[in-house]
């Protein structure tokens, strides 16, 4: 019997012992198994918002040319012009003429600039991108200046020429997304990911084999017939052992008779 003054007795260690195992127990339970859903979202959001801290911040700014039609042309001819124009915007001529305006190497400045035109609208839109806002404003008023020039030596022929309809300005905020944003598209991305890995994930559904094999390991009870391709057989009449029996009976009612004659002789 355990003495309650003194702790250290047999069932007062057996108890601390079976409670110290339960918390073992319970400390080593699986994960749940939807776990990579929260797992991938925090990656991606961490990853997001760290992509958004690093990167440099990025500036544009927008300067737009209009194609304007003389006197002998259509404005429809206009529009179409607008069209070649806006291909044409950063091709090696043009940027030959922006260069040195830009102050930067004509491949650079290729990287740096495009330009977007509107099926309805004889407008061109000159965009420049740059790690500060003056340089972006720069490239973009550049391209559009020599876009301009290159276009109106051949006004007289064509009858359409390019006129600056507005000037880029320094942009005050980055272009680039901020760092909660990021964050905010790699916890989504990552919440996705993590979907998906619990979709394809094996070991969701049960297989069968699983199943043949949970059955053949069941306990089978005594006497019970064992399972023979997953049927179980009948059992067969137990015809050898009546003859035994039988056999047995006659033998001891003719040891029986012939102790009887014995007696009487």
């Amino acid at each position: 019997m355990a003495d309650p003054k003194n702790p250290d007795t047999p069932a007062t260690a057996k108890e601390g012992g079976a409670r110290r195992g339960h918390r073992a127990r319970r400390r080593l339970l699986p994960p749940p198994t939807w776990w990579p859903l929260p797992a991938c979202a925090l990656l991606g959001l961490v990853a997001g918002a760290t992509y958004g801290l690093v990167k440099a911040p990025e500036y544009a700014a927008t300067s737009y040319v209009v194609a304007v039609p003389d006197e002998d042309t259509e404005p429809a001819t206009a529009l179409g012009f607008a069209q070649a124009y806006g291909r044409i915007a950063t091709s090696a001529s043009t940027l030959a003429y922006a260069q040195p305006r830009a102050g930067i190497p004509a491949e650079r400045l290729r990287t740096q600039v495009r330009a977007e035109t509107s099926p309805d609208s004889p407008m061109i839109a000159v965009t420049g991108t740059a790690g500060t806002a003056a340089e972006a404003a720069d490239v973009a008023n550049a391209v559009a200046d020599a876009l301009s020039l290159n276009s109106n030596q051949a006004a007289k022929s064509t009858g359409v020429q390019l006129l600056l309809f507005n000037q880029a300005v320094p942009p005050t905020e980055p272009a680039s997304a901020s760092a909660g944003l990021s964050g905010a598209v790699g916890f989504c991305a990552g919440g996705l990911v993590g979907g998906l890995v619990l979709l394809v994930r094996p070991g969701g559904r049960r297989r069968p084999e699983d199943g043949r094999a949970e059955d053949a390991a069941a306990p089978q009870e005594v006497g019970a017939p064992a399972p023979v391709n997953g049927v179980t057989s009948l059992p067969a009449p137990a015809h050898g052992e009546a003859a035994t029996a039988a056999a047995a009976a006659v033998v001891k009612e003719a040891a029986k008779e012939k102790k009887e004659k014995e007696s009487v002789r």
